[in-house]
């Protein structure tokens, strides 16, 4: 998550289950780290987020299992289904792959992310972003679930996408749902 003067992100290696609070490394929008453990290989993406976007607190990114099968195909996730609108767009742009931690992955994440809260990386996972953890953790949930809905629709034939003008509709309906900080999901 964003910190006053950088961020603070997971260390590299350390199983998150026996994650203390005090192995989270501090670095700045530099590069420079303070703490005893290496951070994640992916800080780049975050400090390249943070410093292209002022207005995320907070990033996730992770390996899920459908996301990480969906972004092998290298195709954006379409909108087969409204949610899709979560992102911020009317699909979730997949980012060309590149080796994990490299500053080319960064620059594509970013590109992705261009006008989006959430992408998926080209054979590896997603990334997403909002205000806080919570924010960016529960529309982490949602892309994979997403992609979990339209790896089965693919199943069982060819799923009809949402025209250009429903999903403005829908991203309207969306722009002014909930509350700051919270799930942009209708219920």
């Amino acid at each position: 998550m964003r910190f006053p003067d950088g961020m603070i992100i997971t260390p590299s290696g350390v199983p998150y289950p026996t994650l203390a609070p005090r192995e989270l490394v501090e670095m700045s929008l530099e590069g420079v780290t303070a703490g005893r453990l290496r951070p994640s290989s992916e800080w780049r993406i975050h400090r390249d987020i943070y410093r292209a976007r002022p207005e995320v607190g907070a990033i996730v990114h992770l390996h899920a299992a459908y996301a990480s099968a969906y972004s092998s195909l290298r195709r954006d996730l379409p909108a087969f289904h409204y949610m899709i609108a979560v992102a911020g767009g009317s699909s979730i742009r997949c980012a060309p792959y590149a080796t994990f931690g490299t500053q080319n992955l960064s620059d594509h994440a970013v590109a992705a992310l261009q006008d989006r809260e959430a992408c998926l990386l080209a054979n590896h996972g997603i990334v997403a972003v909002g205000d806080s953890p919570e924010a960016a953790g529960e529309l982490a949930v949602e892309v994979e679930v997403l992609c979990e809905m339209y790896i089965h629709a693919l199943q069982a034939g060819s799923p009809v996408i949402l025209t250009e003008a429903e999903m403005v509709e829908v991203l309207d309906l969306f722009a002014d749902y909930g509350s700051p900080g919270r799930s942009r999901r209708p219920e």
